[in-house]
Parts: C-alpha cells; structure tokens; sequence
C-alpha cells in the first residue's frame, strides 16, 4: 500500500502543496491525513468537485503552481465543466493534478450507483483528451508523479490519477469535531419515520442516509414503496422529491437531506423556497460531516442554514435537536406553510454493521412509483 506521508513527500518533491476537493472512499485515508497534517491554508474541502477544479484554478492564476484537486469519480460530473471550458489546453491552459477514486472499476464489486461510472472512466478519460495514470497499491507512485510533472511541463493542462480501492494505508482521522448532540442519524431518521403518516412520501439523500432508511423500514417489518433512495446524484435529492410534491399536490412529501448534500447544490435551496409549494417538507439532518466517505469535515456547523433557507424563501423554518421536542417540531413543520424545513444536529458515525438495499434501484423506482399512483 501507498504510505500517505511517503506519498504527500512526492508531491512537496513536484512543489504540489495546495489541496482541495471533495472526500471519497477510496481516498478517505489520504484526505483524513491531509486534514491531520496539513495547513488549514492549504487544505480545503470544497462544497463540490467543480469548485474545487475552479479554486485550484484560482491558486494556480495566483501563484504559477499547481494544485492537487481530489474527487471520487462520480465527482467528476461536477467537474466536467470547468475541466473542458476552463482548464483545457484549448481555453485556458491550467495545469491541475486531479486524483481521482475509481469507484465502479470493472471486475471489483461495487454498488449499483457506481457500476456505469465505473465502466465508462477510462473511455471518458479518452472522450475529454485528459491523460491519466491508474494507481493502485503496488503502483510506483514516484514514477506515476514524475510522469505527471513531465505532462505538466510539456502541455499545461490537467493530468489526472484513477486510484483503485485499498492504495492508501488505513489513516484515522484524528482532527474530528467532537460533538455531544442527543441523537445520531439513524436515531432521528427513526423517529421521523415512526412519526410520519401512512401516506407520506420519503426522498432520503445519497449515502448513510438511504441506507438506514433501509434498514429501519426492515426492522419496523413495513415496506419499501414510500422511500425513493437516491443512492447517487449528491445533492439533488431535494429537487427529486421536489418535482414528485408539486406533481402530487395532495401528498406530503419529506425530503430526508445531509449538509453536505444540501451544500454541494445550495442553489437548488432557492428554487424550493420559491416554489410556494406546500407539501414539500424538507428535514435536514446535520452532522458536520461527510459520513459515508471518512468522516471529513463540512461546513454544516459554520452555516446558519434556517437563516439561508429563510432569504430563499422558506416559509416555514425550524430547528430541534431534542428527541423529547423532535415530534412538536415535526408536527409545526407538517402544520406549517410551505415549503418548510427543519434542520435536526446530530452526531456523526453509524453502526458498523449497517447493511445496503437488497432491492435494486429499478425495484425500488418501480415500487415507489407504483405508492404515488
């Protein structure tokens, strides 16, 4: 396996000693080892993998450097963007080092989400003209950086690294925010769950989230068909369950969201608020981090999110981390207008034996839309 100092010591040797994007699995020890060890100056986790390409951006307009952008692969929808009609070698010209997790590699098992992304890498590697290396844990990362500061040199322009799964020895981050809320996730997800009526409609964000609404509708021995699981797309749960409410103007609608979900598209936050649409109920469960890939920080804490969703256009908004209150807040936020939201605070970490859907997503797709007719 790839030593993370050893590793961060080549590329101080390529003068790379800026770092930003977003956390991925496959990259979790790495990036929880930047979060331990380097500046906070020069570290930034950003609220998605396009930011990141354009803050690297701005580091290198600034400095003549080049930074090191991180990303899981399904990540680079995000970035496609900015990496095409900015960093080109035919706009712009901006020499980035992208390390990318290679989730979905063809021949490791993965889950559904990260299949097709996974397949199509290396021939959309092809398709943008990026060159790339891929690194695994027996890989020569020495040679794979040298070549990549040759690429730079010569050409200017972004050159990524596709890392497979195990490359990184196993880092704990030790710089975690300690946290001393009542409830955990899964705890608030199921109260929310046992509260709700039998006709209400769940959308639960990517990640965790979806993975304990699950598992507590097994354990509660119900079904499937009221929860759409959005086991990808981060982010865009909130517009998903969105168009369903205003489709279905007699069915209240809870979108189940995280912080950093609902940070990496913050604007979608404006096109709810504006909706005036009154069965669109949104609770955003808060732990002030990315969860499923490490535990990295996000700026969940440090946002005042009831007062941003007020300016656009909430109508409702509320906050209640208490268990014994959760069930009034929830009541005021059925009750209130819409749309409505209600941020729950709660501690990061779920269990260790947390389980995946058995079902696939076309199954569950099928079933819940089978619920809405």
């Amino acid at each position: 396996m790839i030593d993370n100092k050893g590793f961060y010591d080549l590329l101080l040797e390529q003068k790379i000693d800026f770092f930003t994007g977003v956390p991925d699995s496959l990259l979790k020890d790495f990036c929880a080892w930047l979060t331990d060890n380097a500046d906070s100056k020069s570290h930034i986790i950003t609220a998605n993998e396009g930011a990141a390409v354009g803050l690297g951006m701005g580091y290198h307009l600034a400095t003549g450097k080049i930074p090191l952008v991180y990303m899981q692969n399904s990540g680079l929808g995000n970035s496609i963007n900015p990496l095409l009609s900015l960093t080109d070698r035919e706009v712009y010209s901006i020499p980035l080092l992208l390390l990318v997790g290679w989730r979905g590699e063809p021949g490791v098992k993965d889950e559904p989400q990260h299949v097709k992304q996974g397949k199509v890498m290396l021939p959309l590697m092809d398709a943008m003209e990026l060159p790339c290396a891929v690194m695994g844990p027996d890989s020569d990362a020495e040679a794979i950086l040298r070549k990549a500061g040759e690429h730079f040199k010569a050409h200017s322009s972004p050159y990524a690294i596709l890392v497979q799964k195990g490359s990184f020895e196993t880092h704990k981050l030790k710089n975690a925010v300690e946290t001393d809320f009542p409830m955990n996730r899964e705890q608030a997800i199921e109260r929310l769950l046992r509260w709700m009526a039998p006709e209400d409609v769940v959308v639960s964000t990517t990640g965790m989230t979806s993975r304990e609404v699950f598992e507590i509708r097994e354990a509660e021995g119900q079904g499937h068909a009221k929860d759409f699981l959005t086991v990808g797309g981060m982010g865009h749960a909130s517009q998903i369950a969105l168009g369903v409410a205003m489709q279905k103007p007699g069915r209240r609608v809870y979108c189940i969201d995280g912080d950093g979900a609902a940070l990496m598209h913050l604007g979608s936050l404006a096109i709810n608020g504006l909706s005036q649409c009154d069965n669109f109920k949104h609770v955003l469960i808060n732990n002030g981090a990315h969860d499923s890939v490490g535990g990295q920080p996000t700026a969940g804490f440090d946002v005042d999110f009831g007062a941003v969703a007020r300016a656009l256009g909430y109508a409702t908004v509320l906050r209640e981390n208490d268990p014994e209150r959760l069930a009034d807040a929830l009541d005021a936020l059925k009750n209130g207008a819409g749309p409505g939201i209600l941020e729950i605070r709660v501690n990061k970490g779920a269990r260790k034996d947390l389980g995946r859907p058995t079902t696939t997503p076309t199954q569950n797709k099928t079933a819940f839309m089978q619920f809405l007719s």
